[in-house]
């Protein structure tokens, strides 16, 4: 990646939707070489989607947790296929350090991440779950 794909790049993930004609003015070349870079970056699958950034705490999601989890060895793979059924995990990792898994979770209040945890300590072979609640965001996109 040169200079200009970096500079691509950077503008894209500030604002997915910046137009082109803006990127290309403060790169000092033609629209038409910006699409055409934009093209090969998807190309390469260096740019591999635009996404959304929604802002869940107006959507009523109060609770922005992570959590470990720990399972019985054996039971290991059959845990991880489970968080794709609990509609609240927004990202489920295997990791190794503390946890087993490290999942992001939202939920609306107390109550609600109270019975997100018990479902999630009730699946098959989960030996321990350990919530973290987001207090504060201190960089980038919670």
């Amino acid at each position: 990646m040169d200079d200009l794909d970096q500079l691509i790049v950077r503008e894209l993930s500030k604002n997915a939707r910046t137009p082109f004609l803006h990127i290309a003015k403060k790169a000092k070349v033609s629209e038409s070489t910006i699409r055409k870079r934009i093209a090969a970056l998807e190309g390469q699958g260096i740019i591999r989607k635009y996404s959304l950034v929604v802002d869940h705490a107006r959507l009523g999601f109060t609770n922005h947790v992570f959590m470990g989890v720990d399972a019985l060895p054996e039971r290991y793979l059959d845990v991880g296929k489970e968080f794709r059924k609990v509609p609240e995990i927004r990202h489920a990792w295997s990791s190794s350090g503390d946890h087993m898994f490290m999942l992001e979770l939202l939920a609306r209040d107390n109550d609600h991440l109270q019975d997100v945890s018990d479902r999630i300590r009730k699946i098959a072979g989960v030996t321990r779950i350990c919530p973290a609640v987001v207090k504060e965001a201190l960089k980038g996109e919670v």
